[in-house]
């Protein structure tokens, strides 16, 4: 092969190991899209195969109200639960990621490049469970927003809203608070520790 060749893959990488975190991280990350707004079926990405696979059916009547996936690379940890005082411990999962698009993107498992510009701090059963909002970095409408004051506020309630609400049934007590919303400075410090949890994670003797 010509050493000019671009670099390629003859096997579809994991998505959350084998996929780079982003261009210019933490403000420039990829997310890994495993739902959009059109969907009533939660998908989820499966850790040891990597393929998508069906998590459950949406519980209530609320689909999420974004392009809703994950940050290659990250890992919700000791460092990221750090950063929300209330939680005991991260969630164990991948970051999570909410993608602002102004077109309509009906297909999960697409990567994208997506800019932070803030997060919702929440706590799943007392586990820091974050949820990075972005927009998509080469979107004609909110591509040039640099922080979530650039973004319209009700689309931001409509984002709280969907986590505060999305695992709520009659009958049952209710698992997941809200802690806040905030800006970008503090997003890239989450998206910067879920990086070094990711690396402690792959660091550590099977």
């Amino acid at each position: 092969m010509p050493e000019d060749s671009p670099e390629f893959s003859a096997f579809r990488p994991h998505p959350w190991h084998g996929l780079p975190v982003g261009p210019e991280p933490p403000s420039l990350v990829h997310a890994f899209v495993e739902i959009t707004p059109f969907d009533v079926v939660k998908y989820e990405t499966d850790k040891r195969s990597g393929y998508l696979r069906v998590d459950r059916p949406q519980r209530s009547s609320s689909v999420p109200p974004a392009l809703y996936g994950f940050v290659p690379r990250t890992f919700c940890g000791a460092r990221v639960a750090a950063l929300s005082p209330a939680s005991k411990r991260g969630d164990g999962d991948p970051l999570d990621i909410c993608v602002l698009s102004e077109r309509p993107i009906d297909r999960c498992e697409v990567l994208l490049e997506a800019r932070v510009v803030g997060g919702i701090r929440m706590l799943d059963a007392g586990e820091a469970d974050d949820k990075i909002i972005a927009v998509l970095a080469s979107d004609a409408v909110y591509g040039g927003a640099a922080s979530l004051a650039d973004i319209p506020r009700p689309l931001v309630d409509r984002l709280v809203h969907y986590f505060a609400s999305y695992k709520a049934m009659p009958g049952e007590p209710l698992r997941v608070t809200i802690d806040g919303v905030y800006e970008v400075a503090h997003a890239h410090r989450v998206v910067a520790a879920a990086i070094e949890d990711y690396i402690e994670l792959v660091a550590r003797p099977r």
